[in-house]
């Protein structure tokens, strides 16, 4: 029994780091590639659908199957060896055969994918490229090849690994709807390294091109963003206006405070994998190590010229999206401070016309207290006069008048004293 139990994932990490290993590859050799993604929500596929593709393919040549829930498979499938990883938006197909066909990038090299499989697929085509390895040449030979290949004004050509190969292209779409990748490698390159520049440009290729579509997204908000940059202004001005009314305006600041924060949930994921397929590409270029081939433009300095600008579209797009989003916020924070201040100046008014309702109820209740202390006297007074008029006239021969002065100032004075008693009571 081990001293230490082991965490449940403990293999399982540490053989992923294992699990997708570089092919190994001789010269001559070509390679047929495709990256496949599905259109919408792509990280959350049903990702038994790209291995049931994948078998559908294996069974045409009678190969074995992956493993169930497998995310990368190598294995032989006639002529070819067969490459493919699942990744968090796609799937990548490398084919690799053996066999250098007379014309160079030969569309044919790619039918190791039928068309009925291909339509068959879950998903569209993200990128696919065709790459021919073959032993170096002399320098001028491999150049006049390299002008025959591809495009003159988009070719990059350096050569890796410390002289180990040379590598071109252009990045260039052909008309069978490829990108070409050449490979010139010198004598004595072992089969693994071979591997490794061809993965590498794959890689460089599928994270491009899925980096790219973080731009395509970023340029497609450009006239949205205007339309609520101009709205939100307009709304901010209107804050300045006291005419204005402010809870109208906090609704509109609201409103698009709202659309913007819904365009920053559609664009966060996106945005975010474009800055890390855009880090992936610059660190496989990075480690190809290139030197300058006559003079011509590297792969890095392609990507500096081309793609870097695409780049930086899409992080001043995401800066300014958020940048908006936190005008819309600290405007919304602002209003609704100035809306508070004017309801409390409404409820300071309103408080202040009840206090004064409330002196005018006393006011008016103690004048009532008075008109009550007089009228309940007067028919006290009445009361008591005709009650002790018989006695007073008999021993004090008073008569009714005089009786009536007597009895009026006790008997207001007890009423009085009676009212008193009875508010403090219910006071």
């Amino acid at each position: 029994m081990p001293p230490i139990e082991d965490h449940p994932l403990r293999y399982s990490i540490a053989n992923e780091l294992h699990a997708r290993p570089f092919p190994s590859i001789e010269a001559p050799a070509t390679a047929a590639y495709l990256a496949i993604k599905r259109k919408d929500d792509a990280a959350a596929r049903d990702r038994a659908k790209d291995l049931e593709h994948l078998i559908a393919l294996l069974d045409r040549h009678g190969a074995q199957h992956p493993q169930p829930g497998a995310t990368h498979y190598f294995g032989k499938i006639g002529k070819h060896w067969l490459k493919w990883e699942s990744h968090t938006e796609f799937v990548t197909y490398t084919a690799f055969s053996g066999m250098l066909g007379e014309r160079a990038f030969d569309p044919a090299d790619f039918d190791v994918f039928p068309d009925d499989w291909l339509s068959a697929a879950p998903g569209g085509r993200v990128t696919s490229a065709l790459l021919r390895v073959e032993p170096m040449r002399a320098d001028e030979a491999m150049r006049e090849a390299l002008r025959g290949w591809f495009v003159a004004e988009s070719l990059a050509v350096s050569r890796v690994l410390d002289g180990a190969a040379l590598i071109g292209g252009d990045f260039c779409i052909d008309p069978a709807g490829h990108l070409r990748f050449a490979v010139f490698v010198r004598e004595g390159t072992g089969p693994r390294r071979i591997g490794r520049i061809v993965q590498r440009l794959c890689e460089i290729e599928t994270y491009k091109a899925m980096s790219m579509l973080g731009f395509a997204r970023a340029r497609g908000l450009g006239p949205q963003l205007s339309k609520f940059d101009t709205k939100l202004s307009g709304l901010i001005e209107d804050m300045t206006l006291s005419e204005t009314p402010a809870e109208a305006t906090l609704d509109d600041l609201l409103s698009v405070s709202a659309e913007l924060e819904k365009l920053g949930a559609e664009t966060s994921f996106r945005f975010g994998a474009t800055e890390a397929y855009e880090a992936i590409v610059h660190e496989r270029v990075t480690v190809l190590r290139e030197e300058r081939f006559q003079g011509r433009q590297t792969f890095k300095e392609f990507m500096t010229r081309r793609y870097d600008p695409a780049m930086r579209t899409v992080k001043s797009t995401r800066a300014r999206l958020d940048a908006m989003g936190d005008r819309a916020r600290r405007a919304g924070e602002l209003l609704r401070t100035r809306v508070e201040v004017e309801r409390s100046a409404q409820n300071q008014q309103l408080l202040e016309g009840m206090n004064r309702r409330a002196d005018l109820q006393l006011r008016l209740q103690q004048t009532v207290e008075g008109l009550s202390v007089v009228a309940v006297s007067y028919y006290a007074v009445n009361l008591v006069t005709y009650a002790a008029y018989p006695l007073a006239k008999a021993t004090l021969g008073l008569d009714k008048g005089m009786l009536a002065a007597l009895v009026t100032l006790p008997v207001v004075a007890l009423v009085w004293t009676a009212v008193r008693r009875i508010r403090k009571r219910f006071h």
